[in-house]
C-alpha cells in the first residue's frame, strides 16, 4: 500500500509538471520573469563595474599616485635624485622649487627640464593653485606622463604625485565581486539634517574634519533597520562611507564606499549594495581617504560590491 502510495504521489509531480505547474505552487511564468530580471540586473551592474574599473586604471586614476609628501618648509627641491628635499619615486632627478609662503604655492623649473602647467609650457615661476581653490593646478612632467598637485588636509599641505608607469597601475591585477544580486538593492528613506549639521569625519592620516552632512538614510534587512550618517554627493546625490561584518573578511578592513542617488520628494530612494566600491586607500597608499564616521558601522555583513583588493605579489 505504501509503494503504490509513493508511486501515485510521484505520478503527481509528474502530471503536474507536464501542465506547466509545481507542487509548491511557484507561477513559472513568474519564475522566468524573475529569471529575466536578473539576467538585466546583471549586465546593468556589469556596464557600472567596467566603467569604475577604467576610471580606477585611467592614467590619471588613483592607480597611478606615486608619492605623498607633506610640505613642511618654505622651499622644497623637487625630483628622483637623492639630494631633492621631496623625493620622487619617477622622473628627472632635478625637476625644480617649490615654494609656499602665507597659503600660496610657486614652481620654477629646473633649467633645462620641460614642465607643464594645465597643459600648457612653463618658462618660469609659476603660482600653483590647491585642491582647495576653485581651479587646481597640475604640473605635468615626462612628456605628460607625470603630474604634480597640490591639495590640503585638516590643516596641512602635501604634494600629491602621479605617474602613467606606477607599479600601482602597471600591475593593477582587477576587482573581484561578490555575485550580483537584485536583493541588495534595498529600498531606503531619506531624513534631512537641521541646516548646518555636520559630521566629524577622520581620514586615513589621522585627521578629523567637520563635514556637512545632508542628513541620514536608513534601510531595514531581515527586520532590522539600519541607519548611515550620509555627506553631500553632489548635484542632490549622497555619498555614503560605511563598514559592515564583512570589513576585513572579505572586503577592504577601512570600509567601503557607496553613492546614492538623490531622494525623491518623499524622502525615498534605493541603495544598490552591488555597487558598493573599495576607497583608493585599498590601492595605493598615497591617498587621504575619509573613513566611516562612528554610527556608519554596521552590525550586518553585506556580501555585495567590491571584494578586499589583492596586488600583485610577484616581482
Amino acid at each position: 500500500m505504501l509503494r503504490w502510495r509513493h508511486c501515485c504521489t510521484i505520478g503527481l509531480v509528474v502530471l503536474l509538471a507536464a501542465c506547466g505547474q509545481t507542487v509548491d505552487g511557484e507561477d513559472p511564468a513568474a519564475r522566468a520573469d524573475a529569471a529575466r530580471l536578473d539576467v538585466v540586473f546583471s549586465a546593468q551592474t556589469r556596464v557600472w563595474q567596467d566603467a569604475r574599473r577604467a576610471e580606477l586604471v585611467a592614467p590619471d586614476g588613483w592607480l597611478s599616485l606615486i608619492g605623498l609628501h607633506r610640505i613642511e618648509l618654505k622651499s622644497h627641491f623637487i625630483g628622483s635624485g637623492k639630494t631633492a628635499g621631496i623625493r620622487l619615486s619617477m622622473g628627472p632627478e632635478k625637476l625644480g622649487l617649490l615654494q609656499s609662503d602665507d597659503g600660496g604655492y610657486w614652481f620654477t623649473p629646473e633649467r633645462g627640464v620641460s614642465v607643464t602647467l594645465d597643459g600648457e609650457p612653463v618658462r618660469g615661476r609659476v603660482r600653483l593653485q590647491s585642491d582647495a581653490e576653485a581651479s587646481p593646478s597640475a604640473l605635468g612632467f615626462d612628456d605628460g606622463k607625470g603630474a604634480l598637485s597640490i591639495i590640503e588636509r585638516g590643516g596641512a599641505a602635501f604634494v600629491r604625485a602621479r605617474h602613467e608607469n606606477a607599479r600601482t597601475r602597471t600591475r593593477f591585477t582587477g576587482i573581484d565581486y561578490w555575485p550580483t544580486a537584485r536583493d541588495w538593492r534595498v529600498d531606503a528613506t531619506f531624513e534631512p539634517a537641521a541646516a548646518g549639521a555636520t559630521l566629524p569625519i577622520a581620514n586615513i592620516l589621522s585627521m578629523v574634519e567637520d563635514t556637512p552632512t545632508p542628513g541620514t538614510v536608513s534601510f531595514e534587512r531581515e527586520g532590522t533597520r539600519y541607519t548611515l550618517q550620509a555627506l553631500d554627493g553632489g548635484e542632490g546625490t549622497l555619498f555614503l562611507i560605511f563598514a559592515d561584518r564583512t570589513s576585513g573578511h572579505g572586503s577592504y578592513s577601512a570600509g567601503r564606499y557607496l553613492d546614492a542617488p538623490a531622494p525623491g520628494a518623499d524622502g525615498r530612494l534605493q541603495l544598490d549594495f552591488n555597487r558598493a566600491y573599495n576607497p583608493p586607500c585599498a590601492f595605493t597608499a598615497f591617498a587621504t581617504c575619509p573613513l566611516p564616521p562612528a554610527g556608519n558601522r554596521l552590525d550586518l555583513a553585506i556580501p555585495a560590491g567590491e571584494k578586499a583588493y589583492r596586488p600583485a605579489t610577484t616581482v
